[in-house]
């Protein structure tokens, strides 16, 4: 009986406990309710070093928006090599403003610098023609041979004189021929060298002359890279040192640095709104707060996929886009390839 009743009697406290329980959870509110702590802590401010706010005032409504990407006013000229080779020197550092045809890199060119060298003598050769000393040594050797062709020539008539008596074998007269013949022939080699040195360079080897110099230099000049617009040095790819192949990365990356534009990916919902001329901004999170005003000056004339991409997981990368340039005021402070936020005031 006692067992009995100490059962009723934990039964009664079990409910007891449940019933309050269930009624301060009722008095509290939902879990969900946002705790006084909590109000407290998201009412505080984020501020930077300069007391600055942090949190970005999102424009105004009616507003055309898009990724964008900093670029020079005309596309990065990505300027690389025509021949293989080491280089030699970097002529320039990245942040320089340079002209057109100025020396960027210069690869190894030992061996075009002697041919080059072998090539501009043989061209002065061809020009003013033969030495004294070397027309005088020809003329000598010429006469040197006329004389010889002149011993056999008299050598064959004694023989032949011989052979008529038979005081001569037809063995020793042919032989005395073919002697005769070589020396004449070698006077006759001789006498047109001499004549050739004397009245000097033809046209046809001084034009050849010339096509070798020329060619030398083109080979020697296709080792130094430069610059193929007025522009600054963006980035250099490269050390001095290192092997370079044509179709690998560029040496040198230049861009007109004169005025900065920002690339926009304009959505294809958004195309009819926007035109050559509208009013609009960009805004970078390196300056909170900052807008940087401009103009559309350009718009793509295909559809596209995305350019400028973020690191949002939630982003659509695989809507259609029309690329859309805007031309910046003053963009001082931006660099190209940065990132931005780009804002149409589309007129239509």
């Amino acid at each position: 009986m006692k067992r009995k009743s100490w059962g009723i009697y934990f039964g009664l406290l079990g409910l007891v406990l449940m019933i309050s329980f269930i009624a301060r959870s009722l008095a509290s509110g939902p879990s969900t309710a946002p705790q006084k702590k909590d109000i407290v802590k998201a009412e505080r401010s984020s501020t930077t070093a300069g007391k600055a706010d942090e949190r970005m005032i999102m424009p105004g409504l009616g507003l055309i928006a898009g990724n964008a990407v900093v670029e020079p006013r005309q596309p990065a000229t990505k300027v690389a090599s025509a021949v293989p080779g080491r280089i030699a020197a970097i002529a320039v550092h990245e942040g320089d403003r340079v002209k057109r045809g100025a020396l960027l890199v210069q690869l190894e060119d030992a061996p075009e610098q002697a041919a080059l060298k072998a090539a501009l003598y043989d061209y002065e050769k061809a020009m003013h023609g033969q030495r004294k000393e070397d027309i005088e040594a020809s003329i000598s050797d010429a006469e040197a041979a006329r004389a010889r062709a002149d011993l056999s020539a008299e050598a064959l008539r004694r023989t032949e004189q011989a052979a008529k008596g038979g005081a001569a074998t037809a063995d020793e007269l042919d032989r005395a021929k073919r002697q005769a013949e070589s020396d004449r022939r070698t006077f006759d080699a001789s006498e047109s060298r001499s004549r050739a040195m004397v009245a000097g360079s033809r046209y046809e080897d001084i034009a050849a002359a010339r096509a070798r110099r020329d060619q030398a230099k083109a080979n020697l000049e296709r080792l130094a890279v430069r610059a193929p617009i007025d522009g600054e040095v963006l980035q250099v790819k490269y050390r001095a040192g290192e092997y370079v192949t044509p179709g690998g990365d560029p040496l040198v990356v230049m861009g007109d640095m004169s005025a900065l534009r920002v690339r926009i990916d304009v959505d294809e919902r958004d195309i009819g709104r926007i035109a050559v001329g509208d009013s609009a901004f960009a805004v970078a999170d390196a300056y909170p707060g900052k807008e940087f005003s401009g103009r559309v000056v350009e718009i793509g004339r295909m559809m596209g996929r995305k350019n400028a991409r973020t690191d949002d997981p939630t982003e659509r990368i695989d809507t259609k886009i029309l690329e859309t340039v805007i031309e910046l005021d003053n963009p001082s402070g931006l660099v190209p390839g940065q990132l931005v936020t780009g804002y149409i005031k589309g007129s239509k």
